[in-house]
């Protein structure tokens, strides 16, 4: 445009830089990167995309290394200029930018979609999983809650799994309450211990027929699930109340299933049996927008991150 001043050329690249790191909205910075030939060379050479997704989103600095050097995330294909530095340089851009824009619209919220599958169930289907996504341990005046089966062996451990909102989100905690039973002395059926993993369905072609063969929640889901995380135990209190496992950093979770499995019962029931029985399972993390889908490559951790142009309000 005629009397216009292209900044860039008149500043040195660190004010240039400065001025620049004031944008806060990811899609100006593509805007930006689209200006002219230089000033996208500039962007993508100060890793802009990079530097204000993890203002935005720190979660995502838990997985730098593996996006930058594992290629789990791969963008669409960018313009080769035949240098490697340069090609990973715009590879990252291109990455920062979808994050930013798919993680923007999403509040941290509870990312649970539907509850899948539970190692076994009492009282079937008084006691089903799916009771564990009621916020209270009574609905319309009857107790809610999942149980397991009696065991004779308090250290026989139970699993919970459960589907997300989407097949990538970063996990930073999970609540879980235990419930406590209207009978003798109000046992609470608590574990001693828990523990989470995250992964996906064995047969991606299948996914969708055999989420539904383990919907009523009667049958474990292991023998069709891959798991890419296993956290570290937490220890549970023995108390009626919502507890709080913050993960140590947040956790990518690609391929959308979450599972938990509780270790070691100390609620002994008037039939001389164990049991685990919970009342509510929250899982608190940031879900990458809905124009955004993570298909996996394999059995690994690999996946294609893709999304929609026609919804995406940036062009990269």
């Amino acid at each position: 445009m005629e009397g216009s001043i292209d900044f860039l050329q008149l500043l040195d690249s660190d004010l240039s830089s400065k001025i620049l790191s004031n944008l806060d909205d990811p899609a100006d910075v593509v805007r930006v990167a689209s200006v002219s030939h230089s000033w996208r060379h500039f962007v993508i050479a100060s890793e802009f995309s990079k530097i204000l997704c993890l203002r935005l989103f720190p979660e995502t600095s838990s997985v730098i290394a593996a996006i930058e050097e594992n290629n789990i995330i791969e963008p669409s294909e960018v313009e080769s200029t035949g240098s490697v530095e340069v090609e990973k340089l715009k590879k990252n851009h291109q990455i920062y930018a979808l994050l930013a824009r798919g993680l923007a619209p999403s509040l941290t919220k509870d990312c649970i979609f539907e509850a899948i599958s539970a190692s076994s169930t009492d009282h079937y289907p008084e006691e089903m999983i799916h009771l564990t996504l009621e916020p209270t341990d009574r609905v319309y005046g009857r107790p809610s809650y999942w149980s397991s089966l009696g065991e004779s062996n308090p250290e026989v451990p139970e699993t919970l799994t459960y589907k997300l909102v989407s097949k990538l989100c970063f996990i930073t905690e999970i609540n879980i309450q235990p419930f406590q039973v209207f009978y003798d002395d109000f046992p609470i059926c608590s574990a001693k211990a828990v523990r989470f993993r995250v992964g996906h369905v064995r047969d991606l072609q299948r996914e969708r027929y055999l989420i539904g063969d383990y919907r009523a929640g009667r049958r474990s889901i292991e023998d069709q699930a891959v798991w890419t995380y296993t956290s570290e135990k937490f220890p549970m209190i023995q108390e009626n109340c919502l507890q709080n496992f913050k993960l140590p950093e947040p956790v990518l979770a690609v391929g959308g299933l979450l599972q938990i499995e509780l270790l070691g019962r100390v609620a002994l029931a008037v039939d001389d049996l164990f049991y685990f029985c919970i009342t509510h399972v929250q899982v608190v993390g940031r879900p990458l927008g809905d124009d955004f889908v993570a298909e996996l490559i394999d059995q690994s951790r690999k996946c294609v991150l893709k999304y929609n142009p026609e919804t995406a309000t940036c062009n990269n």
